[in-house]
């Protein structure tokens, strides 16, 4: 049987995303109509998480992290995955207390980015993200460079995103104000940009902006597909 995966989750559009990923791919990986693995989720208000992110109390995130960890190793989860990048910050917190193993999500990009050959990639999400080490420790262990938007544009990032996207609001003015951040990380000598936030990809893709794009959302949920069928 393959492992059931545990999804520690934080917003609703991009956990959605994930999730649906895993279930609509698993039928190729599995050789079976309709199959993929036993998933469970937990999802606590993304308000308790929101609130603790704009005080800086990343033992907080990771308490939530470890709370929605918990129930899900009691329902029987194997293994974890979180898509959410922002709230990584608090993974070493949230790893050596853990009952379950994780996937880390800024891990599997990283290793994607640095796979496809990639040189310099550009650094898109929340605002908590982007002015984090989330990506940069993970992409500088692969000896990846890396280039983030500007104050600015790392502020309306962040409004769309909290204002919009994880509403399920998806404006063509969006789309564009992503392309033109993009097509400057592009001036600067990015060759990648990577959609640091699991809502980000339901706006932006290959077919729509200037760079190739490193899908943070579809990426972990197929790293989860991939570990759960691993020994079957």
């Amino acid at each position: 049987m393959p492992r059931h995966i545990g999804i520690v989750a934080c917003s609703a559009e991009g956990a959605s995303l994930c999730y649906r990923t895993i279930c609509t791919e698993g039928p190729a990986l599995l050789g079976v109509d309709h199959a993929h693995p036993e998933i469970s989720m937990h999802t606590p208000s993304l308000a308790d998480y929101t609130e603790r992110l704009g005080r800086g109390d990343l033992d907080g995130v990771g308490e939530l992290m470890l709370t929605s960890a918990k129930k899900l190793a009691k329902i029987g989860a194997d293994f974890l995955i979180c898509p959410d990048n922002t709230i990584h910050q608090a993974f070493s917190y949230v790893a050596p207390r853990s009952p379950l193993p994780w996937l880390h999500i800024a891990e599997i990009v990283a290793a994607e980015a640095a796979d496809r050959g990639f040189k310099c990639v550009g650094i898109t999400g929340t605002q908590w993200l982007m002015e984090s080490e989330v990506y940069p420790e993970k992409l500088s262990a692969q000896g990846l460079d890396y280039l983030c938007p500007s104050a600015e544009e790392r502020a309306e990032i962040a409004r769309i995103i909290m204002a919009e996207l994880v509403y399920g609001v998806f404006k063509p003015e969006a789309v564009t104000y992503f392309q033109e951040v993009m097509g400057r990380l592009k001036g600067e000598g990015c060759d990648a940009v990577i959609l640091g936030c699991t809502e980000i990809p339901l706006i932006m893709n290959d077919d729509n902006a200037p760079l190739p794009t490193l899908d943070s959302t579809r990426l972990i949920a197929r790293a989860a597909l991939r570990k759960a069928i691993a020994d079957i």
